[in-house]
């Protein structure tokens, strides 16, 4: 069974070995993960070094041509490479790639380039490239930078990319990695987590604050992944137990969000 699992490249590098672990046991058993991962945290800091200011519109990442260049770099450079050595160190098998190898991950140009530059919209998704990766044992660990028929590369948003990557590949739950147990809510002056939840709570929750600060922007980006096939996402703790495996075997674990 394939499944697309996303995360923050920053989330990622700080997760336990057992994690790495897990994707490999998960491999061995007939499971078969597709990775999407984002940087966003080493964007920002390469940038900072290199002089250039980091701009957000509307969440997106204004990217003109050098600041193309340094997302490049660090996506499918460093933080991409980072992954796949943590998963061959753990005895996994694993191929990273970027969006433009093999037009893996077409684009165009986002409805108001104007504004934020070479984002890009995902047009199409080769599924059979990652397919293929699949069949000859390897984890796909793919950093989100799309290209066009005219070779232009574009800045894609991870989580814009993970639910396309899941739509086109036929998968209908997709994992959100992070550094919550899930969307929580007070009940009885404790936090607990809400098992499940659509989108219309999700914005009652934000409206009266009970989903504030830094969930609100990880919770809005699960929200993002609920394309095409995608029916819903599961957030979940990377550095809980054996968390992968949980919640593709049993999947009572974490927060699902559905679509009404």
């Amino acid at each position: 069974m394939a499944f697309v699992m996303k995360c923050g490249g920053s989330t990622l590098a700080a997760l336990p070995d057992a994690f790495f672990g897990d994707l490999r046991d998960l491999q061995e058993s007939g499971a078969q993960p597709v990775i999407v991962h984002g940087g966003g945290p080493a964007i920002n800091e390469t940038l900072g070094q290199l002089g250039i200011e980091s701009r957000f519109e509307g969440g997106l990442r204004v990217t003109d041509e050098p600041t193309l260049e340094v997302v490049e770099m660090v996506l499918a450079g460093r933080i991409n490479k980072q992954i796949v050595r943590r998963l061959q160190q753990s005895g996994a098998k694993a191929l990273g790639l970027s969006g433009t190898d093999g037009r893996l991950i077409e684009a165009k140009p986002v409805a108001n380039a104007d504004v934020v530059g070479l984002v890009g919209d995902v047009t199409g998704v080769n599924a059979e490239l990652i397919q293929g990766i699949v069949a000859l044992g390897y984890l796909p660990v793919i950093a989100p930078i799309g290209i066009d028929a005219a070779g232009q590369r574009y800045n894609i948003n991870a989580d814009t990319a993970a639910g396309a990557v899941a739509s086109h590949l036929g998968v209908a739950t997709m994992i959100v990695v992070t550094d919550v147990p899930g969307i929580m809510r007070t009940v009885d002056g404790e936090k607990q987590v809400l098992p499940q939840v659509s989108f219309a709570q999700i914005e009652a929750m934000i409206a009266s604050g009970e989903i504030y600060g830094g969930m609100i922007p990880k919770v809005r980006a699960a929200m993002a992944c609920l394309t095409g096939d995608v029916r819903e996402v599961l957030i979940v703790d990377g550095a809980a137990p054996r968390v992968l495996s949980r919640a593709v075997n049993e999947g009572n674990l974490g927060t699902r969000i559905v679509r009404e």
